[in-house]
């Protein structure tokens, strides 16, 4: 074989593995084939995993993006994407196929700002939530004369009016006291909830998720908490009501890196609506009640905005390219998100990792608490705050810290037995680790999977 033909043949092989997703629409079983088409291209760096099953018993697929998939790294953060909660919204399933094939193809081609942010953050991306939705909308296609067709699950239910209604609780306890943060779930939660809810639920206690984002159709803005107003209100009655959250500022600024990264969000008029900046109050738009992004920053240590992308609810394969271009820098600017404010380790006197230790900043009511690694992480705005660390059976400990605009600031806390814990002769509840304080990450990190949900091949 001659050398110039040699080269040519190589340059079709390569030019065949790193092919970019095609700008065309995919049912399961080719969303499947496509999720593990990037595992195989990028092995070292994914892993595709389930997190539970629709009604009809389609797997919920995740895939993993990390240096070291499966194991959390103490002080690496944890994000996720959520694609196709409403099964007939579907341009952001398309998105996020196309970007697990950008980080997976730019990653093998070196981009330093792409391997930075795998190399960083474990990013969790789950293109479709109501794949079952996804199939009775896609059966009619892009001329559907039905707006809402495909939208519920199998069951007929709207995934995004299904989760715990955390927010009355939170109302009731900002004027008569109560917790601000890790709202309990009612007890027979799980009955009340669809097999997709419930898996998504379950999937958000298994990983200490920091930032997300849920994308959806049929506007072109970036969302952000609270959901739900304290007054009902329908959609398309114009007055204004805003329901901020304690972190109304710092959602603000997280939704406005989407809208301005995006090719025309940012512009403010779409779809007949016009929202400055390209971002709202959900509350100030319409109330939602039990929504999927507020059950987030109530249960959870997760802060999460809606992002709606498409006039059109269902665009046409066209379109596809160009909204890929429109979005591709915001999907991944809301990703370096995520590494800002604070972060650390909260330890005892033994160098033992304290799971469940609360983190409070002063002049916000909204805590955090460390994961079961000891860990934590508290997005902020630039400034400077009082920050505290406590635990049961710990004296509590109370830094001021100043947070810059780029890296999160590294802020450890070792807590001291209270002298009433120690003077009993009990050990205080702790995460059981062991780890030094300025221990780099990856020295502890574990040989197992984390998070107890099972690894599947297709179905």
């Amino acid at each position: 074989m001659s050398a110039p033909l040699a080269i040519v043949l190589h340059l079709l092989l390569l030019f065949k593995l790193i092919t970019p997703v095609t700008f065309r629409h995919h049912r399961y079983d080719d969303l499947v084939r496509t999720l593990y088409r990037v595992h195989n291209q990028c092995p070292h760096i994914t892993r595709v995993y389930s997190i539970g099953r629709s009604v009809k018993g389609r797997n919920l697929y995740v895939l993993e993006f990390s240096d070291y998939p499966g194991i959390h790294e103490p002080l690496e953060p944890e994000v996720k994407y959520v694609g196709n909660m409403h099964g007939n919204e579907v341009l952001g399933r398309e998105l996020l196929l196309q970007l697990s094939e950008f980080l997976c193809e730019e990653f093998r081609n070196r981009n330093q700002r792409i391997a930075r942010l795998v190399q960083d953050t474990r990013i969790h991306i789950l293109p479709s939530m109501n794949p079952d939705g996804y199939e009775v909308a896609a059966a009619q296609g892009p001329n559907m004369s039905g707006y809402l067709v495909g939208r519920n699950n199998a069951n007929g239910v709207d995934l995004n009016r299904n989760f715990p209604d955390l927010n009355t609780y939170i109302y009731y306890n900002d004027k008569y006291g109560g917790p601000n943060h890790h709202l309990p779930l009612p007890d027979n939660w799980k009955s009340q909830v669809e097999p997709e809810t419930k898996a998504v639920i379950q999937w958000m206690h298994a990983f200490n998720f920091v930032l997300s984002a849920n994308l959806h159709g049929g506007a072109v803005v970036a969302n952000y908490p609270y959901d739900k107003s304290l007054e009902h209100r329908v959609r398309n009655f114009r007055r204004t009501a805003s329901t901020p959250t304690p972190d109304d500022k710092l959602f603000q600024k997280l939704a406005k890196v989407y809208s301005y990264a995006h090719g025309w969000m940012h512009q403010g008029w779409n779809c007949g609506d016009y929202f400055p900046d390209g971002i709202t109050n959900g509350a100030s738009w319409y109330s939602l009640s039990k929504g999927m992004q507020d059950f987030n920053y109530l249960h959870t240590n997760c802060f999460e905005i809606t992002l709606e992308l498409s006039c059109n609810k269902f665009p046409h394969q066209e379109e596809l390219q160009r909204e890929w271009l429109g979005n591709r820098e915001a999907l991944i600017q809301f990703l370096e998100q995520v590494h800002q404010g604070i972060k650390g380790m909260v330890l005892d006197e033994n160098y033992n990792n304290i799971t469940g230790a609360v983190i409070s900043v002063g002049g916000i009511n909204h805590d955090v608490t460390s994961g079961k690694h000891g860990d934590y992480f508290r997005l902020l705005l630039p400034g400077t705050y009082v920050v505290t660390a406590t635990a049961p059976g710990f004296d509590p400990e109370t830094v001021t810290v100043t947070v810059g605009p780029a890296e999160p600031t590294l802020v450890n806390f070792q807590l001291k037995r209270s002298i009433l814990q120690a003077s009993s002769g009990r050990r205080a509840p702790s995460g059981g680790h062991r780890g030094r304080v300025k221990a780099q990450p990856r020295t502890t990190r574990r040989k197992e999977p984390e998070g107890k949900l099972p690894r599947r091949g297709p179905a």
